[in-house]
């Protein structure tokens, strides 16, 4: 089947004939005896309304195991936990900021983190050690968009007994499979395009080896961080619309990005479609779209904070993915979480600004921007001719 079928399918039949995944809304399950369990007991172990969310999300991954969280952050501390004192992660140097907090916690468990850019199989080569257990990286990056190989990654990590981690997050399922091209685990916030309406906070996990499954659920499971059965249901909700949300989201993006090349105030865009060349051939050889994240900088901190505070349709606000388009500067959203120590190594610069396009129209969409733009600029005028006064 197609994204789109897959999407709106039930992947099993429901047992009372429902077309639309009910809402098993317990805590616990009456049991068939009083010394044996039925197939659910207790919603923190298990639910059918997240059970076939986990089945669908799979489904779309192409991989054989699914785990819904309670939010991308948690479904990513699941993920570490397979480590073990003495360990060490290599990790992508431009991952959400988020993740940057989470991992500089893991010292303290005698598990060692290093960054190092992924986009050159080299660095990444010369940086492993006979520590280095785990790879994690994100393709394309948050928020400037860099592209690692994934399948050159597998076979390098695989040759050395590394796990190889994907966040997919940012092109969601329908635009790209990690798992088919070699990767171990995979992960998203499901907050973003698998939810798409900004209405659920959730995380998935993804994998494909039957041990390590085993490690996720124990943890799921025993840390109670399972995605409740609400919640379940409207993420289940939110991808039967997840192949046309993307396709028209990506399509817009690519609108967005071709007026603000065309803009003298913008110096730099970064999104897979505006990359070099060798970047854009890898991410098109496992991708199919770009995605509808797209980031630019002006040269001028106060000036993009004019844009971004002029804008009227996108809305100021963390996040991406959503029907509604957004924006807002990584620097003090996204990524204001990295450490002090870490900031001029790793945080985005002041002046990038960073745009989830939405469904709306797309001439809506870029005449705001125009227009917030222009507004900025007059500002800026305003501001340097009472400075020369």
């Amino acid at each position: 089947m197609k994204n789109a079928t897959r999407c709106v399918s039930l992947t099993e039949e429901e047992r009372f004939g429902a077309v639309s995944t009910p809402i098993y809304q317990t805590a616990t399950f009456r049991q068939p005896t009083a010394v044996e369990f039925g197939e659910y007991d207790y919603s923190r172990s298990g639910n059918p309304t997240r059970s076939e969310l986990e089945k669908k999300l799979a489904e779309l991954e192409h991989a054989r195991h699914a785990f819904a969280f309670s939010s991308g952050m948690s479904a990513l501390s699941a993920i570490l936990k397979i480590l073990t004192t003495g360990d060490e992660i290599l990790a992508g140097d431009n991952l959400y900021g988020g993740s940057i907090r989470l991992l500089e916690r893991l010292p303290r468990l005698g598990i060692n983190v290093r960054y190092v850019d992924t986009t050159d199989v080299n660095n990444v080569r010369a940086a492993l050690s006979d520590r280095t257990r785990m790879l994690l990286i994100e393709t394309p990056t948050n928020p400037f968009q860099r592209v690692s190989d994934i399948a050159v990654l597998a076979e390098l990590s695989h040759a050395n007994g590394v796990v190889l981690v994907v966040d997919n997050t940012m092109l969601s399922p329908c635009l790209q499979n990690p798992i088919t091209l070699g990767a171990d685990i995979v992960y998203h916030s499901g907050t973003k395009f698998l939810s798409g309406h900004s209405d659920v906070t959730a995380g998935v996990v993804v994998v494909k080896d039957e041990s390590v499954a085993k490690e996720i659920a124990f943890v799921q499971n025993s840390e109670g961080t399972a995605l409740a059965p609400f919640d379940s249901w409207l993420l289940l909700r939110g991808i039967k619309t997840l192949d046309l949300r993307v396709e028209k989201q990506c399509s817009n993006a690519l609108a967005v990005g071709d007026f603000l090349s065309s803009e003298a105030a913008v110096t730099r865009i970064y999104h897979p479609a505006f990359a070099s060349n060798e970047a854009r051939l890898v991410h098109e050889r496992q991708a199919s779209g770009g995605g509808s994240v797209i980031a630019f900088t002006t040269g001028d901190a106060e000036f993009s904070r004019r844009i971004v505070e002029s804008t009227k349709l996108c809305s100021i606000a963390v996040s991406f993915g959503s029907v509604n388009s957004t924006i807002s500067l990584p620097c003090y959203m996204s990524h204001a979480s990295i450490p002090a120590g870490l900031r001029a190594e790793l945080a985005p610069p002041r002046d990038l600004i960073r745009i989830s396009v939405g469904i709306e129209s797309v001439e809506d969409v870029v005449e705001d921007l125009r227009e917030a733009i222009r507004t900025a600029t007059g500002t800026n005028v305003v501001a340097i001719s009472k400075a020369v006064g």
